[in-house]
């Protein structure tokens, strides 16, 4: 099952991919609840089993522009970083024994074809093609074993990192956090539809390939990912979880390749989908703000 956040005159609904189209799914079962992912993800098994019996509807043809962040306000963005070892060896570290671990914050999430906004105070925007988990009955101390229970599906996403926020101090939170960085999308792919132990992943700058691997690369696989979050966390409905990125960032290229606008950057999970994003500049940001990584000594450092 495939399922879609799509803009309607009504706002953001859920909706399902249908024998045609897309279905709205509080619509077509008459519950207006139904309209919220989240919502359906905190009901269980009993809602995502009656939006299975809608697949065999006819739906609405639905264009690019109106698909929303697929995950549109998640509790939390649990993240993995280094956890391909060709990533962790271009950026001039060893390959690491113990997941490395960061947060990001919802107000991050994008659309899956929105245009991503370069911010004004970065000069290094980088790309980071990602299988991101979506976390459906969740809780705590879940065994690899027992991850895909706890697992509603998985989406295609975009870690879009300001190099020069993130490594301007000790920790990763400012580079990975700016505003509308994370396209995600273009529909949660449920447990029962992909197997995604061993898939491509790639990405795509301006039509070259710039990065490519497999997810059976990952150092912490997809279900030891989730034995991880859940050793310290209690892992909850909505919540995502980016599981890292391949080699072939634009740091680590000679010279370094940055995201500009007017680039379009493309990722791709086979099975699971393609998020594809313009860049473009961010406008109304204060010309004299003092906190740029460049220049320490002008924050006052």
């Amino acid at each position: 099952m495939r399922l879609a956040t799509i803009a309607t005159p009504e706002g953001l609904r859920l909706h399902v991919k249908a024998r045609s189209g897309y279905v709205d799914v509080a619509e077509a079962t008459g519950d207006p609840r139904m309209s919220s992912l989240h919502h359906v993800l905190c009901s269980g098994d009993a809602a995502l089993d009656a939006i299975r019996g809608l697949q065999d509807r006819d739906g609405r043809e639905v264009s690019l522009a109106d698909f929303g962040p697929a995950v549109p306000t998640p509790p939390r963005i649990l993240c993995l970083g280094l956890n391909y070892s060709e990533h962790a060896l271009e950026g001039g570290r060893a390959v690491p024994t113990w997941p490395d671990a960061f947060v990001r914050g919802s107000d991050s999430v994008l659309g899956p074809y929105d245009d991503l906004v370069k911010p004004a105070l970065t000069d290094k925007y980088d790309y980071e093609a990602e299988l991101g988990i979506v976390i459906g009955r969740g809780g705590r101390y879940i065994r690899a074993e027992d991850a895909l229970a706890a697992i509603a599906g998985f989406v295609v996403l975009n870690d879009a990192s300001c190099r020069d926020w993130q490594r301007a101090g000790s920790q990763w939170t400012a580079g990975k956090n700016f505003v509308g960085s994370m396209p995600i999308g273009p529909e949660v792919v449920t447990t029962d539809e992909i197997d995604v132990s061993d898939l491509a992943i790639s990405s795509t700058l301006n039509g070259t390939v710039m990065q490519s691997a497999r997810t059976s690369q990952m150092l912490v696989s997809v279900p030891a990912t989730v034995e991880f979050f859940s050793s310290f966390t209690y892992l909850a409905p909505g919540d995502v979880i980016a599981t890292g990125t391949p080699g072939g960032v634009g740091f680590a290229r000679t010279p370094p390749v940055w995201m500009e606008p007017g680039d379009e950057i493309e990722v791709t999970v086979e099975g699971v989908g393609t998020i594809r994003n313009r860049v473009i500049a961010e406008k109304g940001a204060p010309s004299d703000w003092r906190w740029r990584p460049t220049d320490t000594k002008a924050a006052g450092l």
